[in-house]
C-alpha cells in the first residue's frame, strides 16, 4: 500500500519527499532512526515480550492522552499509519532502551566510566577575575594576610557573574571551567588560595573549596550508556551515510 500525502490543493509526489525532508532539514533525523532500526534488527536475541508490548501500547494512549478507541484511530489516520502498526511504534522506545543496556551496559560501562571521570568528578570553588594583574596581585596579598575574604573581595573586585555569589562557583563537573582553571583545580587542596595566574584575558585568583568524587551509581549508569549511544549513532552517521543526487528521467 502506497501513501498519498495532500496539503491542501497540492499532492505530494514520491519523488518529492526525499528532497522536501533534505530542504526542512528533517533527512538526518530520518537517517538516524533508520540507523537505530537497523542495528537493532542485526542484534541477537533483542526482541519485547507481547507483555511488554501491551504495556506499551497502554503507555502511550496515556501519554497521547486518547479517552477512546475513536480517538486513537483518528490520531493513526493523522499519522498516515495503519493499526497494525502500533504495537511496533509504542514498543519502539523500549526496544531502543534494550538495546542501548544490551551494547553499552555493565561489561563495559567501568572502564567506560574509570575513562571519563576525570572530567565527571564535581568541584566547588571560589573565583575572582581581573583585567588588573596589579590588583590580582593586591587581592592575593590581602586574602592571604588575612586582611579581608576572598568572599568580599570577589564581590568587589571579580569582573565576572561570580561576583554575585561572592566568589563561589559549583558544584560543576570538570569539563566545565576553562582547561586552564580544571588544571590548576586538580592539583589543589580544599581551602588552598592559587596565585593569580593568567587565563586568556584574565588574571584569575582560585581557590578549592571542595571536591566531590563522581559514583558510577544507576543515574550516571544511564547517563554514560546514552552518552555512548549518541557517540556510536554520530560515528555511524559519518562512516555509513551518503547521499547522492540522481537526475530522474524526463516526462515525455
Amino acid at each position: 500500500m502506497s501513501l498519498q500525502v495532500q496539503v491542501g490543493e497540492q499532492i505530494l509526489a514520491q519523488e518529492q519527499v526525499v528532497p522536501l525532508l533534505a530542504q526542512y532539514q528533517l533527512l538526518p533525523r530520518l537517517v538516524q532512526e533508520i540507523i537505530i532500526d537497523q542495528a537493532i534488527a542485526a542484534t541477537p536475541n533483542l526482541a519485547c515480550t507481547q507483555e511488554e508490548i501491551q504495556g506499551a501500547i497502554n503507555q502511550f494512549a496515556q501519554q497521547q492522552q486518547f479517552k477512546s478507541e475513536a480517538e486513537l484511530k483518528a490520531w493513526l489516520q493523522n499519522q498516515g499509519l495503519q493499526p497494525e502498526q502500533l504495537p511496533a511504534i509504542a514498543s519502539r522506545p523500549l526496544l531502543i532502551e534494550k538495546f542501548k543496556q544490551q551494547r553499552w551496559g555493565e561489561d563495559n560501562l567501568e572502564s567506560y566510566f574509570v575513562d571519563r571521570k576525570s572530567q565527571l568528578d564535581r568541584i566547588v570553588y571560589s573565583l575572582i577575575r581581573t583585567s588588573d594583574s596589579g590588583i590580582a596581585q593586591e587581592l592575593y596579598f590581602q586574602i592571604s594576610e588575612g586582611e579581608s575574604t576572598f568572599t568580599k573581595l570577589s564581590q568587589q573586585y571579580s569582573e565576572g557573574p561570580e561576583a554575585q555569589t561572592g566568589g563561589l562557583v559549583g558544584p560543576v563537573e570538570m569539563s566545565v571551567p576553562h582547561p586552564g582553571i580544571a588544571k590548576l583545580l586538580t592539583t589543589a587542596r580544599p581551602g588552598e588560595i592559587k596565585p593569580p595566574v593568567k587565563i586568556g584575558e584574565w588574571f584569575v585568583l582560585l581557590r578549592l573549596e571542595k571536591s566531590i568524587p563522581a559514583k558510577l551509581d544507576e543515574a550516571m549508569k544511564q547517563r554514560l550508556i546514552h552518552e555512548q549511544f549518541e557517540l556510536w549513532l554520530q560515528k555511524q552517521l559519518q562512516e555509513t551515510v551518503s547521499f547522492q543526487r540522481k537526475e530522474l528521467p524526463e516526462k515525455q
